[in-house]
């Protein structure tokens, strides 16, 4: 019976079926990718990882909605002036067209809007400001968490030397002190409306035992309420002003170290309450990218990779 050749195949294909051999971009697609034709006026910009950690940062357009003329650019790695160096070869005219670009708080994504988009909105996505003020919230859980596991252990030695049997504290949910912690995760990065029964009551008893983590919890909810609630920006720069005041009483270094964050950031986390943009786009494009790589089974040709990808997606 006749077998395919499979390797001589896979190479037919990419040589002289695929059409890679006479891809404009070949020459260069390791390094860079340029799509300007795919400019529009509502961009996102990213960083991902194409193989072993190699970053690559990747300007889409929205418009496009993640299929034929999504992609604008893909850059190897993430310093600012070369980003900058390559999407400014793009006629300013044509740039000029941008009119939002989404991103998150990395101050080189920050940078390269500013200096390759000067006539466009620039809008920090309220995810990566939620994700952390949730972190804070965890990190007050997680310390709580360890100083319960190292009480426990202290309490199991004392017994163990009185030659006793150590029986742990349970709740009226069942939870030991160590459990109630550690389940309450997922609750916490939740609002309450989205609890299950199982969950409202493992809060109510979370909350009496740990009134800080209650605080933290509603520091990081009134933050969520205020980007989910308000559209009107002198309203919701009113209302993170209170927020500061709130925080600043509480005086938990976490918050204050977000609050900080975010008036570094200020105008840009402002400019989401014009559009109420996110960065989504961005992210399910990652994910796209993700999904491919694992059918390819991981990247062994970037160029090749790159092209394929383009062919969907440019």
């Amino acid at each position: 019976m006749y077998q395919t050749n499979t390797k001589k195949l896979q190479s037919a294909y990419k040589q002289t079926l695929s059409g890679f051999s006479d891809w404009n971009q070949k020459e260069h697609a390791s390094k860079w990718i340029l799509y300007s034709k795919n400019l529009g006026k509502q961009l996102s910009i990213d960083e991902t990882s194409l193989s072993n950690g190699e970053l690559y940062t990747i300007i889409t357009n929205k418009q496009a909605k993640g299929g034929k003329g999504a992609i604008v650019a893909i850059i190897q790695g993430t310093k600012a002036e070369n980003i900058i160096s390559i999407i400014n070869t793009i006629p300013v005219s044509r740039r000029n067209m941008v009119k939002e670009i989404t991103l998150d708080m990395a101050n080189n994504m920050n940078l390269i809007a500013k200096k390759c988009f000067p006539k466009a909105s620039i809008v920090t996505d309220r995810f990566h400001v939620q994700m952390l003020a949730n972190d804070a919230v965890q990190e007050e859980r997680i310390k709580l968490r360890w100083e319960a596991i190292d009480a426990e252990s202290n309490a199991i030695e004392a017994h163990k030397i009185k030659g006793e049997k150590y029986i742990a504290e349970k709740f009226s949910n069942g939870d030991t002190r160590k459990q109630l912690l550690a389940r309450s995760r997922y609750l916490l990065f939740k609002s309450p409306s989205k609890w299950t029964d199982n969950q409202t009551e493992r809060a109510e008893i979370l909350f009496k035992e740990y009134p800080s983590i209650h605080e933290v919890y509603k520091l990081s909810q009134k933050l969520s309420y205020i980007f989910e609630n308000y559209t009107d920006k002198d309203v919701a720069r009113t209302k993170l002003a209170l927020w500061y005041n709130i925080v600043e009483d509480a005086g938990y270094k976490s918050f204050n170290s977000i609050s900080n964050t975010i008036s570094q950031h200020y105008d840009s986390v402002l400019n989401y309450f014009n559009n109420k943009s996110t960065n989504a786009a961005a992210e399910s494009f990652n994910a796209k990218i993700k999904e491919f790589r694992r059918q390819f089974r991981g990247v062994k040709d970037t160029s090749f990779f790159l092209f394929r990808l383009c062919k969907l997606y440019a």
